[in-house]
Formats: structure tokens, C-alpha cells, sequence
């Protein structure tokens, strides 16, 4: 049987089939001002009609989050805890929990309640995660700051690390690279990352976000591109 894995962004849906690891179908759909408003639900609905899955797994890349330290335990203020970050929509929106247990973080984030539900009456395996948390989960670090970058289409999230504590995450929409440049480079001077001594790591689409690497490697001179998203290759979601 094949293995279904789900990422929803803000503006869109991928997703891959796979069989024992290996990546058989990739699609992914964005929405811009000429798909129809229900284009996720369509092709969500779409997957679902094509085959019966031995297990699904979703990420979530919207940007309806908020972090605390691992074991705060009062979940009823989830969503109250996301609403700092976010306007959130209680009745359409399921509060969702994911932990990460090597840096001692967890997140709370809200996911649409429709496809929720949806996903949930297949009656399938399913594992929901929050892509910070995957994203958090497969890093390397070291003892300095460093600060890694997930690039997706219009949209990116990153963490800011020093000497292995998270000190920052951020999950941000912009229409501009430069946007993502400028708040990025706004964020080291509120958190005190000088730009010599601090180490850049890029993930994910970098060949879509040409221009964010090529202005930030005209500021930054520790930069290492970790992971290019390639056809059947998406750092999230391997």
C-alpha cells in the first residue's frame, strides 16, 4: 500500500505518494487570482478519490502557530497563545499540538477545521505535525548562532539558535524576497546576531527564491544552501 503526505502553505497544497520511501508522484498546487477559492479542497478531494492509502501524513505550513517550553500543560489557552500571532477563527479552526523533544519545545497551531474532518473520516492511519517542528527536528547545530531558512513559495519560517537553544522562530507570508530579506536581517538586530559572526543555512525552494539568496549573499558571509527542492524531493516533506 502507499503512503500519502500532505503540506498545506498559506496560498496552496503538495503532495507525494509514496511506497517504501520511494517517491512515486509529486504534484503541487498554488492559488493565484484565476483558480477557483476552493482549489485545495478540490484537489485534497481529487487525491482522496484516486486510491485507498495505507497512511497519510500532514504538515502544516500556516502561519497560525505559537511556541512554548515542553510540558506546559494548560492547552485550553492554545488558542489564546495563537492569537498573538494570528486572527484566529475558533469555529474554523482545530487547535493542534506538536512537541520537540530535542530542543524542549512544542508548538500549538490551528488547523482548518473542514480539512480536518475531512482527512479524519477516511479512517486511516494519519499524523499530523506542524512544519516548524519537522523543520526544528531535522537540524544540526552547533555550539554559535546560526540561523537556518525554509523557503516556500511566498511564504518562509526560520529559526534563530544560539549555542543550541532555539532563541526565535517566525513563520512569515510575503508577496516580496525582499520582505523576507528585510525581516530577517530586522530580526538579528533585535536578537543581537551580528552578521560576521552568524551562520546562514538554506532549505527548500532556492531556486524559486533566487533573489532572496543572491541579496542575502551580498550582506551574509556565512551562507551554506543545504537542500534544494527538487521534482520528488521536498525537504519537508521527505
Amino acid at each position: 500500500m502507499r503512503k500519502l503526505s500532505l503540506l498545506f502553505t498559506k496560498d496552496g497544497l503538495q503532495w507525494q505518494i509514496s511506497k517504501s520511501k520511494k517517491v512515486l508522484e509529486e504534484k503541487i498546487w498554488l492559488k493565484d487570482e484565476e483558480t477557483p477559492k476552493n482549489l485545495v479542497e478540490e484537489k485534497l478531494n481529487e487525491v482522496f478519490a484516486s486510491e485507498k492509502f495505507s497512511e497519510i501524513s500532514v504538515i502544516s505550513a500556516i502561519n497560525h502557530f505559537s511556541i512554548v517550553e515542553e510540558g506546559f500543560d494548560q492547552h485550553d489557552l492554545g488558542y489564546d497563545l495563537i492569537s498573538y500571532n494570528a486572527d484566529v477563527k475558533r469555529d474554523s479552526e482545530e487547535l493542534m499540538l506538536s512537541v520537540n523533544k530535542k530542543f524542549g519545545i512544542q508548538f500549538y497551531y490551528s488547523f482548518p477545521k473542514d480539512f480536518y474532518h475531512k482527512i479524519k473520516q477516511l479512517e486511516i492511519p494519519v499524523h499530523f505535525n506542524f512544519s516548524g517542528e519537522k523543520f526544528l527536528n531535522s537540524l544540526n547545530v552547533k555550539n554559535r548562532k546560526e540561523i537556518h531558512v525554509n523557503l516556500y513559495h511566498q511564504q518562509a519560517e526560520f529559526f534563530a539558535i544560539e549555542n543550541k537553544k532555539v532563541v526565535l522562530y517566525n513563520n512569515l507570508d510575503a508577496a516580496s524576497e525582499v520582505d523576507f530579506l528585510y525581516f530577517i536581517m530586522f530580526t538579528l538586530s533585535k536578537i543581537d546576531f551580528g552578521i560576521s559572526e552568524t551562520h546562514f543555512y538554506i532549505y527548500g525552494e532556492t531556486t524559486e527564491n533566487e533573489t532572496f539568496i543572491s541579496e542575502m549573499q551580498k550582506f551574509v558571509p556565512n551562507l551554506k544552501i543545504v537542500f534544494d527542492n527538487l521534482h520528488k524531493k521536498n525537504f519537508v516533506l521527505n
